[in-house]
């Protein structure tokens, strides 16, 4: 009876809480050296469409994403996907850790980015291009695309900047299946912009510091074997971030492929909503601490 009391006690408190100003880019791709506030719960879903022959796909992942200290920020992602005339399925998930090695802030910051994936073969989230990665990828039914697991460990090396209200960031990404195939690379660069550096007092929805433009590209490198840009997909995608009065973020990006192994268009979207304090929160709640 007391942990019922205790959940929702937490629940309640997550309703009433006053969510944390949302500082990320606007990037659906490409990370920033941005880390979570220590304490802090992020709650989002990822999203992309595309139709790269006849079957219209919607790949989704759910993120909850947390500050565990200020150099570092921990992820799960969990996945699925819907396919029009096919099946939805759940299609694994990913544990992601980001490390910022600089505790300041310089002209540039680096960030390491570890990963783990369970996936299969029909996971359609997209959350990076490596390899040859493209539009052919896409094709196969789920049925048998689910069939092919991938248990793979994904690094980044993130390199980000601030100039003058820009948001100048370089990601450069490499991933190895754990039992067999080779390393596999990829690449994804980002700018963007608040549309006013100054904050009004007030809270509003539609001032202008609330909207963030940008635009990004990614894509592929090959493999150790072969490294290049010979048969390889690359993306070029506007990108809009919207943060309300409240705290949620709202996000879309329509990306569009420009060589013949991508997919013609992805319209990524996203919403995510960070609730302050969590962390602090559950202890009281659950330990009895403040």
């Amino acid at each position: 009876m007391q942990l019922i009391c205790n959940y929702k006690t937490l629940i309640l408190s997550i309703i009433l809480v006053s969510p944390a100003a949302l500082a990320e880019s606007p990037f659906s791709i490409t990370y920033t050296h941005q880390l979570e506030e220590p304490g802090n719960l992020e709650i989002a879903t990822k999203s992309v469409m595309g139709k790269p022959g006849d079957s219209r796909f919607l790949g989704t992942a759910l993120e909850f994403e947390y500050g565990v200290k200020a150099w570092w920020t921990t992820e799960v992602y969990l996945e699925g996907q819907t396919t029009r005339a096919d099946r939805t399925l759940f299609t694994g998930y990913r544990w992601e850790n980001r490390f910022r090695v600089l505790p300041r802030e310089h002209w540039i910051n680096p960030v390491l980015y570890l990963e783990f994936e369970n996936i299969n073969g029909a996971n359609r989230s997209l959350l990076e291009v490596v390899d040859n990665d493209g539009k052919d990828d896409l094709l196969s039914p789920n049925s048998e695309a689910r069939a092919e697991k991938k248990r793979e460990l994904e690094a980044k090396l993130i390199l980000s900047s601030y100039v003058k209200g820009w948001t100048i960031a370089e990601n450069f990404i490499a991933e190895k299946n754990v039992r067999h195939a080779p390393f596999e690379f990829g690449y994804a660069v980002g700018i963007s912009r608040p549309l006013a550096l100054a904050a009004r007092p007030q809270r509003c929805n539609l001032c202008p510091e609330n909207f963030q433009a940008g635009v990004e590209m990614y894509g592929g490198l090959g493999t150790h074997a072969s490294f290049g840009l010979r048969e390889t997909s690359h993306y070029v995608a506007p990108t809009v971030a919207w943060t309300l009065a409240n705290g949620t973020r709202l996000s879309v990006s329509p990306g569009f492929g420009i060589t013949d192994s991508s997919a013609r268009f992805l319209l990524r979207f996203g919403v995510a909503y960070e609730i302050d304090q969590f962390g602090r929160m559950a202890r009281r709640t659950f330990g009895g601490k403040s």
